[in-house]
C-alpha cells in the first residue's frame, strides 16, 4: 500500500503548530507518521494492535 495514496488525519488537538502524528487508516492497517516530515518513514500497526495502544494511553 502506497501511503502518498491514502487519505491522513491529523489530531484536531494538535492546534496550528504542526507537532503531531498523522493516522491513515485504510482497510486493514493502521498507518502513522510525523507530521512535520510527511515524506518520512511510516508505522504500520494492525487494528486490533493499534486499539490497544490507544486504550492503553487513555488509562
Amino acid at each position: 500500500m502506497d501511503p502518498t495514496r491514502v487519505a491522513w488525519r491529523t489530531s484536531t488537538k494538535s492546534g496550528s503548530s504542526g507537532n503531531c502524528v498523522e493516522v491513515a487508516t485504510p482497510a486493514l492497517v493502521v498507518m502513522v507518521r510525523d507530521s512535520k516530515n510527511r515524506q518520512g518513514p511510516v508505522l504500520w500497526f494492525s487494528p486490533s494492535a493499534w486499539s490497544t495502544f490507544i486504550a492503553t494511553v487513555k488509562r
